[in-house]
């Protein structure tokens, strides 16, 4: 009989902790000077196929760099191969203090179409996916907690066509949209995908990964949208050197 009590406990507390597990998944379209109606940008940052350098990835302040080496907040893990021939690098990511994990995918620029449409997939809760780590199973995609978009505002050169589901709003995730004019572009998406908009933007942007960190870190401590906004705006301003009134108009939150 205490034996069984014993199981019973342990059972209660690793329910407990895979509770506290939270995972997030972003979705990053590398800069493309040749695919993406963009300002061109010099040729070693906009190669679209070449992640190591690239802008939004292997650059300073791109998503790879600056969670493996410019902060201490996030430990990288591993690479995770890809499962679609779009994506060339696939990167995992714990936090340093928190159960947190978070699944970076660079996406090929000339296939920035896909990257818009896993992203928004992901948001209605499709193409859910699993990742095993430490004997967990972390669930990343349609099963994550946060989703995020990193790159070019793709919906100003196309659209997508997606069949979404129904989703019940006590399960709606969270969505962070870091491209210019996002809020404008991505909104009826949005509103079909069922996600809540916790950051995106209302004016061109430098869509760097220190925007991302600070609104991840505000998400994680449970900062409501306005705090999540003034965070983005904060550190925004500290890079981009833009005046703190002009970066607190270029985000918002919620619609």
């Amino acid at each position: 009989m205490k034996g069984k009590l014993i199981i019973a406990i342990c059972l209660m507390f690793f329910k407990v902790s895979l509770g506290q597990t939270k995972t997030v998944h972003v979705f990053v379209a590398l800069c493309d000077n040749q695919f993406q109606g963009i300002v061109p940008v010099p040729k070693k940052l906009g190669d679209g196929k070449d992640p190591k350098n690239n802008l939004y990835w292997g650059a300073v302040y791109g998503v790879k760099s600056y969670l493996k080496y410019k902060t201490k907040d996030w430990q990288f893990i591993k690479k995770v191969i890809p499962s679609k021939p779009n994506v060339l690098e696939k990167l995992l990511f714990k936090h340093a203090t928190k159960e947190v994990y978070l699944l970076a995918e660079a996406y090929d620029g000339e296939f920035i179409k896909s990257c818009v449409e896993d992203f928004l997939k992901a948001s209605n809760g499709q193409n859910k996916e699993t990742l095993s780590y430490n004997d967990r199973e972390l669930g990343f995609g349609g099963n994550a907690d946060l989703v995020a978009y990193i790159g070019h505002d793709g919906l100003m050169d196309f659209n997508v066509d997606i069949n979404y589901k129904k989703t019940s709003s006590d399960k709606r995730k969270d969505a962070i949209i870091l491209a210019c004019f996002s809020k404008d572009y991505f909104s009826p998406e949005v509103q079909q995908s069922g996600v809540n908009p916790i950051l995106w933007t209302t004016h061109l942007m430098a869509p760097e990964a220190y925007t991302l960190k600070s609104a991840i870190d505000g998400w994680m401590l449970n900062k409501d949208g306005n705090q999540i906004k003034e965070r983005a705006a904060q550190v925004y301003n500290k890079y981009q050197k833009c005046g703190i009134r002009g970066a607190k108009n270029l985000f918002t939150s919620g619609f």
